[in-house]
Parts: structure tokens; C-alpha cells; sequence
């Protein structure tokens, strides 16, 4: 019988190992796919945004105003990131990842007007302090014993909300809504940060068990996504 135990106690301890090993691999996997969606989003708003000639296609070179292909690529994240939570579990890991490097071009296509707004030294600086920020409230989520589940559907109510006052905001030019908008917005992306992490976490080790790569690489790249 106590052989049987320390054989069964070895067992137990060698697939928790095994299974905390796989964690920190999965997590590395997630920030490394963001990472590089980063890098793309970045190369694409870098490239239209100080291009003449990109940047006329999709804003008027006069007033900068964005045109009707300048709200479309405005808009378009928003509207892929709906559809691609929408289409994880039909397609398989690979399809999903080719989707997510589309969805950082289209990113960086959305935000490219920032570079003839703000210099290269402010929008550096802003990408430094976001990126610490992150660091350390994705750390909070992963590390923290509080369950965060509860605050899910809250925050993503607050996202909604934020997004319709952002449109409003873009027809009424309200500094002071702009402030609250900015303001409200750190806090909920701050809440989202912590909370998917820590989504991501428990996901893993729910389904750690059945060491399906192909279920477990799709969480990966919605977690980059996130």
C-alpha cells in the first residue's frame, strides 16, 4: 500500500510539473504571437502613415479628414475581432493565426493617422509607458489568487459603452466627454488586461488534461488577440 502511494504521489507530481511547464510554454506562445502582431501592426501604421500617398487614400490630404475608405478601415478591427471570436472554434489553429496577422495589418491601417498627428518621440514614449503598464497588470492577473471571472461581462459592457461614446464623441467634438472617454477607457482596458490574462491561465489548466495542441494553440491566439 505505500508503495502504491509514493508511486501515485510521483505520478501526480510529475503531471503537475508537466502540466506547469506547459503553462509557461503556452503563455510565452501567447505573448510571442502578440509580440509579432504588434511588430506588424506597427510596420503598417508606420508605412501609410508617413506615406503622402498612402495616407491620401484613406483621409483628405487638406483637411486630413478621414474619406468613406477612412471609416471603413476605422472600423474594420472592431468588425473582424466580432467575427473571428464568432469563427475560433470552426476553423482550424493555423487559419486563425493567418487571421490574426490580417487583423494587426488592419489594425495598424486604423490607427496610421496618429503619425500625422503626434512626433515619433511622443507616440515612442506612449508605446513605452502602455507597454510597463501592461506588463504589470498582466502580471497581476497571472500571479493574484482573486478570481477576476466575475468582472468579465462587466468590463466588456463598459468596452460597448466606450465605443458608442467614442462614435458619439466624433460627431459632437466634446473635449470634456473626450477626457472622461480617456480616462474610463484606461480603467476598463486595465481591468481587461488582468482579467484575460488570468482567462488564459485558468483555460489552460482546465483543458491541460487532454493535451489537444490543436484546441490549445486556438486559446493562445485569442488570448494575443485579447
Amino acid at each position: 500500500m505505500d508503495r502504491y502511494n509514493t508511486i501515485h504521489t510521483t505520478t501526480t507530481d510529475a503531471q503537475s510539473v508537466e502540466i506547469h511547464e506547459g503553462l509557461r510554454a503556452h503563455m510565452n506562445k501567447v505573448y510571442g504571437i502578440m509580440s509579432i502582431g504588434m511588430l506588424v501592426t506597427a510596420a503598417v501604421a508606420w508605412s501609410v502613415g508617413t506615406s503622402d500617398a498612402l495616407s491620401a487614400i484613406f483621409r483628405d490630404p487638406i483637411t486630413g479628414s478621414p474619406n468613406i475608405l477612412g471609416w471603413v478601415a476605422m472600423f474594420l478591427p472592431l468588425g473582424m475581432g466580432f467575427l473571428f471570436g464568432g469563427m475560433i472554434n470552426r476553423i482550424s489553429a493555423a487559419a486563425a493565426q493567418t487571421f490574426f496577422y490580417v487583423f494587426a495589418a488592419a489594425m495598424g491601417l486604423s490607427i496610421s493617422w496618429i503619425f500625422a498627428v503626434f512626433t515619433g518621440i511622443s507616440i515612442a514614449q506612449t508605446f513605452v509607458a502602455t507597454s510597463a503598464g501592461f506588463a504589470a497588470l498582466s502580471l497581476w492577473g497571472y500571479t493574484t489568487k482573486r478570481d477576476l471571472s466575475g468582472f468579465g461581462s462587466f468590463l466588456m459592457m463598459g468596452l460597448i459603452g466606450l465605443i458608442i461614446a467614442m462614435v458619439i464623441n466624433l460627431f459632437v467634438a466634446s473635449s470634456a466627454l473626450a477626457f472622461a472617454v480617456s480616462v474610463i477607457g484606461v480603467l476598463i482596458f486595465a481591468g481587461l488586461t488582468a482579467y484575460d490574462t488570468q482567462r488564459i491561465k485558468t483555460d489552460y489548466l482546465a483543458h491541460a488534461h487532454a493535451m489537444d495542441q490543436e484546441w490549445l494553440a486556438k486559446p493562445a491566439i485569442m488570448g494575443a488577440l485579447s
